[in-house]
């Protein structure tokens, strides 16, 4: 779909940054407030990440208009704030698509455009990846620029730290910038002893009054401009600690307005000609331009097709619940019978289902901000001293504490449960977000417990039975609505390690591990087969596979899983430990990076609906009958 030019006179002229340049500096502002009408009017239409971007818009406009992008790199963190990056680099008329199957990924991707340097979903990598460019381009003398743009509340992560740490101290100094896009916000409101250091430097009078003398005087080129900016790091000590970034090796630029476009283009210029690492505070307002959005910033962080007139609509009530607000509700039911219980959340508040926790049981609640990292440790500690710790975590962001999971919580045996979300596909986020992994790095360590139900209340009852059980254990559930069981209500657990044999037919006995039972089920009944809910990855019921393989011709495996190292890899271990020779069939995630679509349309894709079940069975065993 193409723009409409006389609604956009100049956003319409901008198929990428070079066209941007062309502008004289006067009209920009009119180019931000088109191109911030552009962006609501269009992910209006289809939804999808909503008020980071709309807080950098002008933050954009400034850097690809001064910096000669793409050869000079700018490398966005938090990827869901880069839709104006993406209108400005030649996307402008495909933004519609974003999410979408075949169409835009929702984050920077590099084989989507030279303007997207740098791959990003998880956040906090900006900064070692622009420093590794800045090293690599100083090997080979080349004079081009490279920007790191953190912000959304990317600053809380330990790795943003490991990376300024490295640029600081080195010699000679990488000729870098860092711009933090301070919104005090990442998808709820930023935490930390870090979020509230730089809200005293925004509140600070004296430190800005310090600032605007000093700027006068330093700007100023005369030989006491050198002690006056020195002496003005040492007062800026006495007031705000703001000094961190200084003595980490960085100078320190702002905090400045990041909507007031004309002073973000004079400052930038000014950085362009400084040598060394540089760091640049930009405040600015997430949803800013668009009234709702910045009156509820959790509630337009995404959204679903919307009319910008009226605002998003109250979502009606849920037919079924989801397994994020099943875990929710088990959590705060498990913490009034269970006081030892503590929940944690990197910064996931209400993606896993926390809110109602956090207001009912504010002293058990903690959310650590993004480290993920920190938040596996920290209830490592918490199980040493006897608590019961919950970690509520998104398979996706589980990946980067996965040493700590292993060192610090497995390896000593320790009590932690941790509440695995988005399991398996998770659609439109794409391969970034994708949960295809941790029922193989998962069923790797020693001493876990690893369960994957099948609807909802098994969810519950697995919920409870890993809190039950002394050591560390894992549920993983699927992004969405389950099938539609009804809740029981209580607290009861599931014999640890027993499958649950739903079926009894013949020939061959399908092995379900998880989310995939309705759609196996019908293929299952179709065919006369065996269906058999094996909920335990680890441990796997050894019995129930020796008394399938005894009167069945072939397994199939089904999960929503990697088939590499996953649950079926599991089942063919245990029989070729046991000496067992039979056809078993694999089904679940191929060894490929699956695309931004719908998760019905991934699952068939991948050929995990019933459809490409049946299909997969028939193939392998052509005597079976075919579904019709």
């Amino acid at each position: 779909m193409s723009i409409d030019a006389a609604r956009y006179p100049c956003l319409s002229r901008i198929n990428s940054p070079g066209e941007l340049r062309q502008f004289p500096e006067s009209e920009l502002g009119a180019v931000a407030a088109e191109l911030r009408d552009y962006l609501i009017e269009e992910v209006a239409q289809v939804g999808g990440h909503f008020g980071a971007g709309l807080g950098v818009i002008e933050l954009t406009v400034a850097l690809h208009y001064l910096y000669e992008t793409p050869e000079d790199r700018i490398v966005w963190d938090v990827g869901h704030q880069c839709y104006p990056h993406k209108i400005l680099t030649g996307r402008r008329d495909r933004i519609r698509t974003i999410k979408q199957r075949d169409g835009l990924a929702p984050f920077p991707r590099r084989e989507e455009s030279p303007y997207d340097t740098f791959g990003v979903g998880h956040s906090s990598t900006s900064i070692s990846a622009a420093l590794g460019m800045a090293i690599a381009r100083s090997q080979q003398n080349d004079p081009r620029r490279v920007v790191a743009v953190i912000g959304d509340g990317a600053m809380t992560a330990g790795m943003a730290y490991e990376a300024l740490n490295h640029a600081g101290g080195m010699e000679p100094p990488p000729d870098m910038l860092v711009v933090l896009n301070d919104n005090r916000m990442s998808i709820s409101e930023n935490v930390g002893g870090l979020t509230r250091m730089l809200g005293r430097l925004m509140a600070s009078n004296t430190m800005n009054a310090i600032r605007e003398g000093g700027k006068k005087l330093v700007g100023k080129r005369n030989p006491v401009a050198r002690f006056l900016r020195r002496w003005e790091e040492h007062a800026k000590g006495m007031f705000v600690p703001s000094t961190l970034f200084e003595e980490m090796g960085f100078h320190y630029s702002g905090p400045i307005d990041g909507h007031d476009l004309p002073a973000l283009v004079q400052v930038l210029k000014t950085l362009k000609t400084l040598r060394g690492p540089q760091l640049l505070h930009v405040i600015t307002t997430k949803g800013k331009g668009y009234e709702r959005a910045e009156g509820d910033q959790i509630g337009y962080h995404a959204v679903s097709p919307f009319d910008p007139r009226v605002g998003l609509k109250q979502k009606a009530a849920a037919g079924k619940p989801s397994y994020t607000q099943i875990f929710g509700d088990w959590l705060c039911d498990m913490a009034a019978a269970e006081p030892r219980l503590l929940a944690i959340t990197p910064a996931m508040r209400e993606g896993s289902g926390l809110v109602r926790f956090s207001r009912e049981y504010p002293q058990r609640y903690f959310d650590v901000a993004i480290a993920e990292q920190h938040a596996v440790t920290l209830a490592a500690g918490m199980a040493c001293e006897g608590a019961k710790p919950v970690v509520a975590i998104y398979s996706t962001f589980l990946q980067r504490g996965y040493d700590q999971l292993i060192h610090d919580v497995a390896l000593q045996n320790l009590d932690v449960l941790f509440a695995i979300d988005r399991g398996g596909v998770v659609g439109p986020d794409g391969a970034t977000h994708a949960g295809s992994f941790d029922l193989s790095y998962l069923r790797a360590i020693p001493n876990m417990v690893v369960m994957a139900p099948t609807d909802e209340n098994e969810c519950r009852r697995m919920l409870s039975t890993g809190f039950r059980h002394a050591g560390p254990a894992a549920v993983r559930y699927p992004r969405g609505t389950g099938p539609g069981i009804a809740l029981s209500g209580d607290l009861d657990t599931i014999p640890l390690g027993k499958a649950e044999l739903v079926r009894r037919g013949r020939r061959i006995a399908f092995l379900v591990f998880g989310a995939l039972l309705e759609p196996a089920a019908a293929v299952a009944t179709q065919l006369g087969a065996t269906l058999v809910n094996m909920r335990f990855i680890k441990p796997l019921d050894e019995e129930i596979l020796l008394d399938l393989v005894r009167s069945h011709e072939g397994l199939v495996t089904i999960e929503d899983n990697a088939i590499m190292g996953g649950a079926g890899s599991a089942v063919s271990e245990f029989l070729a430990s046991q000496q067992i020779a039979v056809p078993v069939l694999h089904l679940g995630l191929p060894d490929a990076w699956l695309e931004h679509m719908s998760r019905e349309e991934m699952l068939a894709s991948v050929g995990l609906d019933a459809l490409g079940i049946a299909n997969s069975v028939s193939a392998r065993w052509p005597q079976l009958q075919k579904i019709a």
